[in-house]
């Protein structure tokens, strides 16, 4: 067993550190919101008994391996400020969700302070699958960090020697994953503004058979409004992707707008259990004072 960092103690993170010590490495992090002892990430560190540190370069010394999982927005930073720590030879396994040249960029400063950059595209939710959800990795390292990815129990494919090739994938995916989240939402907002929700589903099904639509559109709406805003920057991420093919981004675009605006409705408010669709709808389309 060795060291592990994990740099942005969110969703994934979390995910990520609870494996490691539950495994038995010892795991150092760093979070933005560290500097708030209240936040989320705070609380998730001293729950898990991970080490919070001052710097992603602090948290990256002495790891064999960084797991980077930080916001869209904030990848190019947050690989820089590791590289700043990074020793010789360690992993930097970047779970990011960025365009290929983001990812290419990223990869340069890493590799230059003598880390191992390694590209990884999730290709799923991890929860609930956690460090099993299926990734696939690009990069001249990748090969040698599956190695090391198979013995911790990661579900992990080498897709490709070129950097970029794995989030090429994983972006013209989102178009449609995070696209069909937008769509559901949209479309149930104005059949709930009309009274004709419970229809508009049924013809869903009719539709488009296999699905538990009212299930199906609660997961995709909760799931937005949870991490609209990291969605939205993902998907601006997506556009740049469509955008470097020579198309213009209408739909990657459109998409991010909406998702910002689920993640902002009702931002810091957690969704009640056993919430019912209609009831999640109601609660969306509610007067801003409220």
């Amino acid at each position: 067993m060795g060291t592990i960092a994990i740099i942005g103690l969110g969703e994934v993170g979390r995910i990520f550190a609870e494996s490691a010590r539950a495994t038995g490495h010892v795991v150092r992090a760093y979070d933005r919101l560290f500097a708030d002892p209240a936040s989320g990430p705070s609380q998730g560190a001293a729950a898990l008994g991970v080490e919070a540190l001052a710097s992603a370069a602090e948290a990256a010394e002495a790891c064999d391996v960084v797991f980077c999982a930080v916001t869209a927005a904030q990848a190019e930073v947050a690989a820089a400020e590791t590289a700043g720590g990074i020793r010789s030879g360690a992993f930097f396994v970047d779970l990011n969700s960025v365009s290929p040249m983001t990812k290419q960029r990223a990869s340069v400063v890493v590799n230059g302070a003598g880390g191992r950059y390694v590209e990884a595209a999730v290709m799923a939710a991890v929860p609930p699958q956690g460090i099993k959800v299926p990734i696939l990795l690009s990069g001249t390292h990748a090969a040698a960090f599956k190695a090391w990815a198979d013995a911790y129990g990661m579900q992990t494919t080498v897709y490709s020697e070129t950097l970029g090739a794995a989030s090429s994938v994983k972006m013209c995916r989102s178009v449609i994953i995070k696209g069909l989240e937008a769509i559901v939402a949209e479309s149930l907002l104005a059949a709930r503004c009309y009274g004709v929700e419970g229809d508009v589903l049924a013809s869903l099904a009719d539709t488009l058979p296999g699905q538990d639509w009212p299930r199906l559109a609660h997961y995709l709406l909760s799931r937005s409004v949870t991490h609209g805003r990291r969605r939205a920057e993902e998907m601006a991420e997506v556009a740049v992707t469509v955008g470097d093919a020579g198309l213009n981004p209408i739909m990657a675009q459109a998409i991010a707008s909406r998702q910002a605006w689920l993640g902002a409705r009702l931002a810091g408010r957690k969704l009640p259990p056993n919430e019912t669709l209609e009831e999640l709808l109601d609660r969306l389309l509610a007067p801003e004072s409220e």
